[in-house]
């Protein structure tokens, strides 16, 4: 009886460290890929975390009225990517290259980080379009006889 507890016991035990990355992550679904928004405005919170930083945005948009913005970044842990606590500090002017979400809300994945004169400040290397992730359609497919090598 002991013996079959200590097994239970190890058997959940494993399971659970398995399974705990898969609740870690997650996908891009609610964003645009094929679109880049740019948009001007002073920073009021720069979150340097894991799993990803956070910005937040005061935009001003044409009619005067400020929106206000919340931006996903990279993890703080992908500080050679050029993101540092240090990057921003609340009243920084920036403009933003932003992955738009699909349903229009004030949200968005930074693609890159400028100062008004043009310096980038931080660059997400998150691809612009689909195609820079995946291969062309017009792509050759592999075929069934064929080594990954190119020979025969």
């Amino acid at each position: 009886m002991r013996n079959r507890s200590a097994i239970i016991f190890l058997l959940a035990f494993g399971l659970g460290i398995v399974s705990l990355p898969l609740s870690a992550h997650h996908g891009n679904a609610a964003y645009d890929y094929e679109k880049t928004v740019t948009i001007k405005g002073m920073v009021t919170a720069w979150i340097f975390a894991n799993p990803h930083s956070l910005m937040k945005l005061d935009v001003t948009d044409d009619k005067g009225n400020v929106q206000h913005w919340v931006l996903e970044g990279n993890a703080a842990s992908l500080s050679d990517a050029g993101w540092h606590k240090t990057t921003m500090k609340p009243g920084d002017a920036v403009i933003v290259d932003v992955m738009p979400p699909k349903n229009g809300a004030l949200i968005g994945r930074i693609r890159r980080i400028l100062r008004p004169d043009g310096t980038v400040l931080a660059d997400s290397h998150l691809p612009s379009t689909l195609n820079d992730v995946a291969p062309p359609k017009s792509a050759p497919k592999p075929t069934a006889d064929s080594n990954s090598d190119g020979s025969r």
